[in-house]
């Protein structure tokens, strides 16, 4: 007997489908069923999409989502931002989120230098070796100079800068013993983030650089595939490395940050009031992180010793040595970035 297919339930089945793609499709801000209260001539109702590379707890997410709602607030509902974590609109992939920024198809990011570097190599600046002395060096600079020579090299490509908030600084973390010396690298394979500047500054230690993805460097850690990596206090102690790994130094070898970054047509096609907004937001966002990533920074490595971890801090003149191995490779680097990179980050004085 032929069963006769219920029209009824097929035509609920997809609208239930529908329902859930539009979940789905809405990122991590709701929006339609916030009553919306501001001023529409000073704020035109406008939801926009903002992407992020990390996960749903990471800095730059998290940083991400404190825009939204300062946004949200000032605007009186009027201005929602859906954020989405872990490229999830860009299949997961890194290069083409920033593509997609680039051209439109979304509207705001929250990317770390490393990844808008494949744009403009120049973005790396503020990731070579040893560059700044600390966190409060590192908001000084940036927010005087080297936000401007950010803001120009990603205006010729599209993107207007907003604010910058911390990644951190990264850290060397191994199974072989504890690293005081520049000897004491030889020969480490450590997994790298990829990236020439990366590659070229474990290989003037005689390391053996491997980049690889994220997702399997516990097991090779665990297996003693590798021998270590090199992340900051956050990626370290989310991914449970500490857990598994016996040293770390902390040597503050590079600093990384996030940068947040608008469609440039889509700012220019705001309200005055809008950029004011959103300028104001981000840029309290982005303090927020890195205040939460300074204060956090000091709990993880109380947590880390008190696990086990050994977590050696050079003295000056240890540090002294590490840094005169890659003094060439700066050098180089500062030639290739040229004299506004050099103005605007001091390169010649790393020299």
């Amino acid at each position: 007997m032929r069963v006769k297919k219920h029209k009824g339930l097929r035509g609920t089945a997809c609208l239930l489908v529908i329902v859930l793609v539009v979940s789905l499709l809405s990122g991590c801000t709701s929006g339609s069923t916030v009553e919306q209260t501001g001023d529409t001539d000073k704020y035109p109702r406008m939801r926009l999409r903002m992407t992020t590379n990390g996960t749903a707890i990471a800095t730059d997410t998290v940083s991400a989502q404190r825009f939204a709602e300062i946004v949200a607030e000032r605007s009186g509902n009027n201005i929602q931002i859906s954020v989405f974590s872990d490229d999830q609109l860009a299949g997961g992939n890194m290069s083409k989120g920033v593509e997609m920024v680039a051209q439109g198809a979304t509207d705001i990011s929250a990317y770390a230098t490393s990844v808008l570097a494949a744009i403009d190599q120049r973005l790396m600046v503020g990731a070579l070796p040893w560059l700044f002395a600390d966190y409060t060096e590192a908001r000084e600079v940036i927010d005087t100079t080297g936000g401007p020579f950010y803001a120009k090299l990603l205006k010729e490509k599209g993107l207007h800068y907003l604010a910058s908030t911390h990644n951190g600084f990264r850290q060397i973390t191994n199974n072989e013993r504890t690293i005081r010396t520049p000897e004491d690298i030889f020969g480490l394979k450590i997994r790298i983030p990829g990236g020439q500047i990366y590659r070229e500054f474990w290989q003037a230690f005689k390391a053996d650089p491997v980049a690889m993805s994220w997702g399997e460097v516990y097991t090779a850690l665990q297996q003693g595939t590798l021998d270590g990596q090199e992340n900051g206090y956050s990626v370290t102690n989310s991914a449970n490395v500490f857990e598994i790994q016996k040293y770390m130094t902390e040597w503050n070898y590079t600093y990384e940050q996030y940068l947040f970054v608008v469609n440039q047509r889509v700012w220019d096609g705001l309200t005055p009031e809008t950029q004011t907004l959103l300028q104001e937001a981000a840029t309290e966002a982005a303090n927020w992180g890195r205040d939460k990533v300074e204060k956090e920074e000091l709990e993880l490595r109380q947590k880390f010793m008190d696990s086990g971890m050994d977590v050696y801090i050079p003295t000056e003149e240890e540090m002294a040595a590490f840094k005169a191995v890659v003094q060439p490779m700066i050098a180089r680097y500062a030639e290739i970035y040229g004299e506004e990179a050099d103005r605007a980050f001091n390169l010649t004085g790393l020299e």
